[in-house]
């Protein structure tokens, strides 16, 4: 290797160039784990405060309210019948037999 004195050094540069790229880039993940969740809870989110606010509420009357929780609660007294999806339509005729 007496005739190519440069290659060395070239191979080197070469190496840790592709070395580099096996580099783990998790720590650049994990600094933005989360933000594209909290950016959407961000955008969905009418008014930020509005626990700390005594007002009424926009959008729905008091009886309104009302029965829609009382339909709530009466949901788990009396829960709907489960449908089995697999069975839905086996031992029906489709001529009327």
């Amino acid at each position: 290797m007496t005739g190519k004195p440069g290659i060395i050094p070239l191979l080197s540069a070469m190496a840790a160039v592709l070395l580099a790229g096996c580099v783990s880039q998790s720590p650049v993940l994990d600094r933005k784990f989360g933000s594209a969740v909290e950016s959407a809870k961000a955008t969905q989110t009418l008014d930020p405060n509005a626990g700390r606010s005594a007002g009424p509420v926009n959008g729905i009357d008091g009886p309104s309210a009302a029965s829609a929780m009382e339909r709530y609660r009466d949901s788990f007294k009396n829960p709907p019948p489960a449908v089995n999806v697999f069975n839905v339509g086996v031992g029906s005729t489709t001529n009327g037999q």
